[in-house]
């Protein structure tokens, strides 16, 4: 048997607890549920860059947004950061792309070649689809930068139905494995004039979806849920509806038995609860992902409750492919967690945060703590020799973040220990040690 094909979902600022199995209770995700019924669910998975482009370089490459360079976004991932896609094609696999890049410099248009992370086969994208498109209507650009129109059909229908083309096509060839990256923009809001700012279900989803219940981080907050939650729900319902167009398509085409599906996000949403937009803050609701994967090597409904972050997943690709983690990348297989190797798992996460700060924090299963560099802007500059702190929460007491401790003397000692630690992940992340100053 050859290797596994594999089909990355990756959607765009999807909270994990719009998915009926990470609890939400309206049946917007029927199709996901059932994939971790019979797959495997990472229930504490992690972005580690709650913002579009350096989340995704993250993605690609296995690497921090300070080591690729793409720190915030319009940032193009240079050539030499090698792609997981690229281990792949030297390997024998067919590669194909189809929706939002976001990683060639620029907010909208054709991606040159060289900017493509080595999708090279099949290549079917924008760079930020956001601003060649709309809900209903837009175009993107063919591997010869051909303009691709579509009208009147939603956007996540119509990447669907070239990735089910896809799929098909590479069907007929059942010597080579294909890898398929699809990057929906849904849920994430809309960027053109029409709907600018806010998110666009598919219609009738206000109505569908207006007897939701107010998740508890946003519950007593301000921002805008109230008005925007159908339509966000309402994206994911679509989603979930197309998931399941590309198992039908695995199922007809004898295919499910040796192809691989990861179900993720790039970030969440708090919907300016937290700061004046949606994402670029260390909160839950901007970090806390969905990751399901189904496939060979992940079946049997598990749950794994370790913490994991998306920049486990380019080593965790790899390895479905019987490669080796190169040792520059600073991600962990998944791979060892269906093991049972969880001694030695992380015990924190690492995220760092652009545009909005220049911000470190580590997730535990406990503790969230954050820091801020001072007199840093994050749309200009990537790092710092100092950094405040800003946010300590205890999460088994507080999960809704409702309540800063990092202004009570009692967690002293605690805010110590926490700072060590970031200290060390951020060296790890080829980071020069900075100074942490107490609030």
């Amino acid at each position: 048997m050859t290797n596994p094909n594999i089909i990355i979902v990756l959607t765009d600022q999807q909270r994990h607890d719009t998915c009926g199995c990470y609890g939400q209770k309206l049946e917007i995700t029927p199709n996901l549920d059932q994939m971790a019924d019979e797959g495997v669910i990472f229930t504490n998975a992690f972005t580690c860059q709650p913002l579009c482009g350096p989340a995704r370089a993250s993605i690609q490459t296995g690497l921090y947004s300070t080591e690729t360079g793409v720190f915030r976004n319009n940032i193009k991932l240079r050539p030499f950061n090698k792609t997981f896609a690229e281990y792949l094609s030297l390997e024998g696999y067919s590669l194909g792309y189809i929706g939002k890049w976001h990683l060639s410099g620029i907010k909208s248009g054709k991606v040159p070649r060289k900017y493509r992370g080595g999708y090279k086969e099949f290549w079917l994208a924008s760079n930020a689809l956001e601003f060649t498109s709309g809900p209903y209507q837009g175009h993107m650009f063919d591997k010869d930068n051909n303009k691709v129109e579509f009208e009147d059909q939603y956007r996540v229908d119509f990447l669907t139905d070239c990735a089910l083309n896809y799929i098909e096509t590479q069907s007929k060839n059942d010597k080579q494995p294909f890898l398929l990256f699809l990057s929906y923009l849904e849920p994430h809001h809309q960027n053109t004039k029409v709907s600018m700012g806010h998110f666009q279900g598919p219609k009738g989803s206000k109505e569908k979806f207006k007897d939701y219940k107010v998740p508890k981080d946003l519950e007593g907050l301000e921002g805008n849920w109230e008005e925007e939650l159908p339509d966000y729900l309402g994206c994911c319902y679509n989603i979930d509806k197309n998931l399941k167009r590309i198992h039908d398509k695995l199922e007809n085409l004898n295919l499910s038995d040796n192809t691989i599906i990861i179900f993720t996000s790039d970030h969440g949403c708090h919907f300016k609860t937290r700061n004046l937009e949606y994402k670029r803050s260390c909160h839950e609701g901007s970090i806390h992902i969905p990751l399901v994967i189904k496939g060979p090597g992940f079946k049997g409904g598990k749950e794994i409750t370790e913490l994991v972050s998306l920049i486990d997943l380019a080593p965790t690709i790899l390895k479905m492919a019987n490669l080796e983690k190169p040792s520059h990348m600073k991600g962990e297989t998944l791979q060892k967690l269906m093991a049972g190797e969880i001694e030695d798992w992380r015990k924190e996460v690492f995220i760092q945060i652009s545009e909005s700060q220049v911000g470190r924090a580590i997730r535990t299963k406990k503790w969230k703590y954050s820091v801020k560099a001072p007199h840093k802007i994050g749309f200009l500059h990537k790092r710092s020799k100092i950094y405040q702190e800003e946010y300590l929460y205890d999460l088994e007491n507080d999960p809704f973040e409702k309540k800063n401790l990092v202004g009570d003397p009692e967690y002293k000692n605690i805010r110590s220990k926490l700072a060590e630690i970031l200290k060390q992940k951020m060296r790890e992340a080829g980071e020069k040690v900075p100074k942490i100053k107490p609030i």
